[in-house]
């Protein structure tokens, strides 16, 4: 999808047929498509240990983890939302035609300077609207921290922080734990702000 097109309105169905076609990734926002930038090497570093540790522990468990080329489906009263998480974990997978999964039980954003803003406004915002989240992960790529947004029994989230390099962050939600030590294992930090 070419600059111009990015401001037309685009209905879901031409968004998705589009994506199959395309050789890059784009969220989708009530119409309005965005081209997706690349990930640093920190990030992609991040968001592979994480994906490694859960699916070394979820194996032959009903949940799944699914890597950033996955999509995340968010309705909401406003319209339909497409995001491409660094991971989510999805207990109850969409049909395997499918080009996105709609019941995330977890999700991870790997945040840098660049794209803060986003990670913990507008699409926090709208991850938080889904019915079946429980955790929200987001994982600084300047420093070993991870803030935890866990829904409590209210159906409110609360914020949990980890900041040290021993870590563990408990996901009962789908019988596993992330360790900071290793999901910041191999990382080398840039200082934030630096190259975004």
């Amino acid at each position: 999808m070419s600059a111009a097109e990015k401001w037309e309105f685009v209905t879901v169905e031409e968004y998705l047929a589009g994506e199959l076609l395309s050789p890059i990734k784009h969220e989708y926002r009530d119409g309005i498509v965005y081209a997706m930038a690349g990930a640093r090497n920190v990030h992609n570093a991040i968001a592979g240990n994480a994906f490694a540790q859960l699916h070394s522990q979820l194996r032959g468990h009903p949940c799944k983890p699914w890597n950033s080329d996955t999509k995340i489906r968010v309705r909401h009263l406003a319209g339909t939302r497409f995001y491409y998480p660094d991971l989510s974990v999805v207990c109850q997978p969409n049909p395997p035609g499918d080009t996105w999964q709609d019941a995330p039980v977890v999700i991870l954003e790997v945040v840098s300077a660049s794209t803060r803003r986003v990670d913990l406004g507008e699409k926090m915002d709208s991850y938080l609207t889904i019915p079946t989240l429980a955790v929200y992960l987001v994982a600084e790529s300047s420093e070993a921290a991870v803030q935890v947004f866990r829904r409590s029994p209210d159906g409110d989230f609360r914020r949990e922080l980890a900041l040290s390099s021993d870590a563990v962050i408990d996901l009962p939600e789908i019988e596993a734990r992330l360790a900071l030590a290793d999901l910041y294992e191999g990382v080398a930090f840039e200082a934030e702000g630096e190259r975004d």
